[in-house]
């Protein structure tokens, strides 16, 4: 009965009494249980360049593509391995095998549900070059990527202790492999950190429209935060930005919207995921042993040795493919189960209904662009209002990341959802355990600004429930 008047009392305040009493009646009413579609099938829809870019910009965006795939060794010229500078620590040797579904600037592909992916492409890569890696057992053929991080420090004795850490601690190490030698750095004992609950695990973020993101201006964000007030008073949504701690601009990409720009995005990556130091990140991270460093620091650079050509460095040229990525397009076919319109149309409807939409905007305008007339006053219908939200206890990893505390994230945007596999910020929510209805589920728990929209959710009918997981399949 509580459940049902919180239901009443929210839609009451936000739509109209109507919706409540429709809300009521729906709630009552049978059918089998809403479970998630699927992954979308049919055209792929992404990772095409945005369609206003000039023939130069289009040149910059393949590059900057070409850069992302290559595959990085040690020292560089390895057969197939152009790149230089992998490791000493690693959680993959490629942008690309982190960012693949459902295709290049997605997210983490799998194998066991769709074998046409390949596996997990951290799988191969831990024995590639006859590295001696074991796997660890959170890294599995049938699951997502994941990187791994501590939420406290590790004293020298191996025990935990009270002070906060919450950094990645790669994966893989380079020892053993054929371009490392004389390289005999252990990896971290996950083993040990997951019997002291002291591991937690983040997946790829997909990049698709990232330019847009990084064009939407603060005061639009703030605008939006601002808005329907009294509704998100109601629901007990509380969201708040991110910031640089030296300008004070609202940063908004990452889990934890921690980072600012694309270049900060990518060269971070580069270096804390791949081991490649940079122009933005130029020192070997954790001490490594002096036989594991093979290469001068920073080992990405713009390259000026061609007269009067500067040619950029990686992070510059994964920062242009990632802004010149189109966003996905969303399609209602192709959904399994084949779901007719009507479906999805009440899906989006229902998604308003219960409120949804207060936290994953449907969409923000960006502001002038120098880049590209493409990214320029444009709508962005990336259903995210890039705020941080406290997620609560269920979903808290304890780390904080600028001002965004222990249980907060980003508003995830939902472009593209309909052919993603993983979800949730360390990829929990999987095929094999209800995929989507299990993420949406995981938004309640004590502390959750959620928690009465999902009670709204809940208080749907199956009918309903399921047009809204169709709808968003259809993003």
């Amino acid at each position: 009965m509580e459940r049902f008047k919180s239901a009443v009392i929210v839609s009451a305040v936000s739509v109209s009494l109507g919706a409540a009493v429709l809300l009521h009646a729906q709630r009552g009413s049978g059918g089998p249980p809403a479970q998630d579609p699927g992954v979308r099938a049919g055209s792929v829809g992404a990772g095409t360049p945005l369609s206003t870019l000039n023939s130069d910009q289009v040149q910059f965006f393949q590059d900057g593509l070409a850069r992302f795939v290559q595959v990085d060794s040690v020292e560089g010229g390895a057969p197939g391995e152009p790149g230089i500078g992998l490791g000493p620590g690693f959680n993959a040797n490629s942008c690309g095998s982190c960012h693949a579904q459902p295709s290049i600037g997605g997210t983490s592909p799998s194998q066991s549900q769709y074998p046409f992916l390949g596996p997990n492409p951290q799988m191969a890569i831990a024995n590639d070059y006859s590295a001696t890696n074991i796997i660890p057992s959170f890294i599995t053929p049938d699951g997502p990527v994941r990187e791994a991080r501590f939420p406290f420090l590790v004293n020298p004795n191996g025990r935990v202790s009270n002070n906060p850490d919450g950094g990645v601690h790669d994966v893989f190490t380079i020892a053993g492999r054929q371009d490392a030698a004389l390289c005999t750095m252990a990896q971290p004992n996950f083993e040990a950190m997951q019997q002291a609950n002291n591991i937690i695990y983040r997946i790829p973020t997909p990049v698709f429209g990232a330019g847009l993101i990084e064009a939407i201006p603060d005061s639009a964000i703030l605008s939006n935060m601002a808005a329907n007030a009294s509704v998100k008073q109601m629901l007990g949504i509380t969201g708040h930005p991110n910031t640089s701690g030296n300008d004070g601009t609202i940063t908004r990409f990452g889990w934890k919207a921690q980072n600012k720009s694309l270049e900060i995005f990518a060269g971070e990556a580069y270096n804390v995921e791949i081991g490649v130091t940079n122009e933005l990140f130029p020192n070997e991270r954790g001490n490594p042993p002096a036989a594991c460093l093979y290469n001068a620091t920073p080992e990405d650079s713009t390259n000026f040795s061609l007269s009067g050509t500067q040619i950029p460095s990686d992070i510059v040229a994964f920062a242009d493919f990632m802004r010149f990525l189109a966003p996905p397009v969303a399609s209602a076919t192709s959904i399994p189960g084949n779901p007719p319109l009507s479906s999805i149309q009440n899906g989006q409807a229902v998604f308003s209904q219960v409120h949804c939409d207060m936290c994953h905007t449907p969409t923000l305008q960006t502001g002038p662009s120098g880049f590209t007339p493409g990214l320029s006053n444009q709508a962005a219908p990336l259903y995210s209002d890039l705020l941080v939200h406290h997620m609560g206890q269920g979903l808290a990893d304890n780390i904080s990341q600028g001002a965004a505390g222990p249980d907060e994230f980003r508003t995830a945007p939902l472009w593209g959802l309909g052919q993603r596999i993983f979800f949730l910020h360390d990829g929990r929510a999987t095929p094999a355990n209800g995929g989507l209805l299990n993420a949406i589920e995981a938004h309640q728990s004590r502390g959750s600004e959620a928690n009465q929209v999902i009670r709204l959710f809940n208080s749907l009918s199956p009918q309903n429930q399921q047009d809204l997981l169709n709808f968003l399949r259809s993003l």
